[in-house]
């Protein structure tokens, strides 16, 4: 399972629409594991795939565990995600971004969603997300579309510089 390199933004492939994953197979699988061990390499919370240079949809997360984290230590694997509900409720929290070193910024998220999916068997699956684990859901799926969380700050007060390497501390704080 090796660690794979991060593409950062200013690299034309972020900003493609990943294609949806035809057949989990073991490439699929290899793929999740190599996310997986590049997250914890670079102390992450979320990776999507196009984030180590696969133009395909699949996300995993991972929140620290805590108290303020009630799914903290648990780890999410979904291929072709999307939202499949929306809360009306948003809310504003900080953000950061393993192919955005050195920034982290405030940005609007849904507080309530629903994912849909597949598992790493191909089995269709659904999570109920709030609070941080929903807004990491919503930071991978834009991954998957081409948008990076800058992409959504308006006002330039809405964003910060950061010690490279904490970008991601700054969203689970």
């Amino acid at each position: 399972m090796p660690v794979r390199p991060i593409v950062f933004s200013d690299n034309p492939l972020l900003r493609q629409k990943s294609r949806r994953v035809r057949r989990v197979d073991a490439a699929v699988r290899q793929l999740i594991d190599d996310m997986v061990e590049t997250m914890y390499a670079e102390n992450g919370i979320g990776l999507a795939a196009i984030q180590v240079g696969v133009p395909e949809r699949v996300v995993v997360v991972q929140l620290p565990e805590g108290e303020e984290n009630p799914e903290g230590g648990k780890l999410y694997v979904i291929i072709n995600p999307e939202l499949a509900r929306k809360s009306r409720e948003v809310e504003e929290g900080n953000e950061g971004c393993l192919s955005v070193p050195g920034w982290a910024g405030k940005v609007a998220r849904h507080h309530g969603i629903t994912v849909k999916g597949l598992d790493p068997r191909g089995r269709a699956m659904r999570i109920k997300a709030e609070g941080l684990l929903a807004r990491v859901f919503q930071h991978e799926i834009d991954h998957c579309d081409g948008t990076l969380f800058i992409d959504h700050i308006e006002d330039p007060q809405d964003i910060w510089p950061v010690p490279e390497g904490e970008e991601e501390a700054a969203e689970a704080a």
